[in-house]
């Protein structure tokens, strides 16, 4: 299986580079791993919804260029279905029953994500009700797929 990170913005704090690379490390045994940033849009402080449309347009052109035709796309959103960790390993391992070997997870700027990029996507993922940052999520992103991996092979994880 392969499984695709597309984001908006490069990852600046230290810390949170560490932690996507422990988990790309960790990853590594179960799946070809792929992380792509592309770059992020100035929005002005009040930017208006106009102003806001046209960044996630231009993010969403971007982003848009690294989806294949045979990738499954799952993009985070705020109001996307939450599932347990058990539940987002079922999915993956039923899309990789399905015949799906490749998923791209998809993470938006700060503002979100573009009309095309949510037009293309096959499901809407939720973390939570909370809003956190979109460099953050990547980390908790990452481990939760890991941990959908042990939970997929019988292994050992933290409850």
């Amino acid at each position: 299986m392969k499984i695709t990170l597309i984001t908006v913005g490069k990852i600046k704090e230290k810390y949170l580079r560490d932690a996507i690379a422990e988990y790309s490390k960790r990853l590594s045994r179960y799946c070809k791993l792929e992380i792509i940033e592309i770059p992020d849009e100035k929005t002005p402080d009040q930017a208006s919804e106009v102003e806001e449309n046209s960044i996630k347009d231009k993010e969403g052109e971007r982003l848009l260029k690294h989806i294949r035709d045979d990738m499954y796309v799952i993009t985070l959103e705020i109001g996307g279905k939450m599932l347990s960790s058990e539940e987002l390993a079922e999915k993956i391992e039923s899309l990789g029953i399905q015949g799906k070997s490749s998923i791209a997870f998809v993470i938006g700027g700060s503002i979100g994500l573009g009309k095309k990029v949510l037009a293309r996507s096959d499901c809407a993922l939720s973390f939570s009700k909370m809003t956190f940052p979109h460099q953050l999520i990547r980390v908790i992103l990452l481990e939760q797929v890991y941990r959908g991996y042990r939970i997929m092979n019988g292994e050992p994880y933290h409850k």
